[in-house]
């Protein structure tokens, strides 16, 4: 097949892989532009631009495809289709309308369940035990298509959006190699998606970040398991110099009751508003991962310190 892929962070990368080592021809390789990023925000190629010049392929940067321009450029590969996985950029219907056999898009959820820019994060973040990843045709309505082949995945009740995110990308990349596969041969069946259980995966806002004590054990659970690794959830406290900022990567829901916010027991055990979080995991401003034995010597917290509330940054 004749293939156009549109794609930018890591996750895409296992699928751009997949289609090249199927042997199908990719003409062209549609991403985000370098962005600055590290110590010196340099520019930084996506992960996709890297692969693909890896691969030797041709790789377009648009800061939109809006406009005839763009259109005409894109129709003049000639592809069968499009490959579009996690790529960032709105598709108009001139670029939806251009390959013979349309746009194939992989989608990190049970669609209906978490149209949208973050279905990883929010599966987690809601307690979903299942997830999965889709196959589906591409139209104008946000991740409204219908779909042509599906996995399900279980959500383990400690998995982050991390650790769901590595597990999803290389199933997902053999399920699009599946369905390209089946669309060339003309086997690949759609299938209308059900007008019930919609709900929108928006995007993660900063002030979702800050840990709110004042929920039940669970709930802060599956926000920090939902938000690590990036951007992760976070607490502020005095380590011995002022007030600063902890991620939290990983926890546990412990046993444990107190004031909301308020530590508990030996090592990281935090009330909640019902029950309690053990924090496993933590991170420093512009510091490595620390398991909590590492993190706390050396600091003030001790049971009895309160890390809730505090003002908004």
């Amino acid at each position: 097949m004749r293939l156009i892929f549109m794609g930018t962070p890591e996750f895409a990368v296992p699928t751009l892989s997949e289609i090249v080592g199927q042997g199908h021809e990719v003409v062209a390789v549609y991403t985000r532009a370098p962005a600055q990023g590290g110590r010196g925000m340099d520019l930084r190629p996506s992960p996709v631009h890297v692969m693909a010049q890896r691969f030797g392929l041709p790789v377009l940067t648009p800061a939109s495809l809006k406009g005839d321009a763009e259109a005409d450029v894109f129709a003049s590969f000639g592809a069968d289709a499009a490959v579009v996985v996690a790529y960032g950029l709105l598709l108009p219907q001139r670029i939806l309308d251009a390959p013979a056999l349309g746009c194939l898009n992989l989608h990190g959820s049970l669609l209906p369940r978490w149209r949208g820019a973050a279905p990883i994060q929010r599966a987690v973040m809601a307690g979903d035990s299942m997830t999965g990843v889709m196959v589906m045709r591409m139209e104008a309505g946000l991740d409204t298509g219908p779909v042509g082949m599906a996995e399900t995945l279980p959500i383990g009740p400690d998995m982050t959006a991390g650790d769901l995110h590595d597990h999803m990308a290389p199933i997902g990349a053999d399920l699009m190699g599946r369905a390209v596969g089946a669309l060339g041969r003309g086997s690949l069946q759609f299938k209308a998606q059900s007008p019930d259980g919609v709900t929108y995966a928006r995007k993660i806002d900063k002030a979702e970040c800050r840990i709110d004590w004042d929920h039940p054990a669970q709930v802060v659970h599956d926000t920090i398991r939902g938000l690590s690794p990036f951007p992760g959830a976070f607490f502020e406290a005095d380590l011995g110099s002022g007030t600063e900022r902890v991620k939290v990567l990983r926890a546990r829901v412990s046993d444990g009751s107190g004031p909301a916010g308020t530590l508990i027991a030996g090592g990281l055990t935090v009330a909640c508003a019902a029950g309690a979080v053990t924090l496993l995991q933590v991170q420093r401003a512009g510091k490595a991962p620390l398991d909590t034995d590492t993190f706390l010597r050396g600091t003030r917290l001790a049971p009895g310190l309160r890390l809730a509330p505090s003002s908004p940054s």
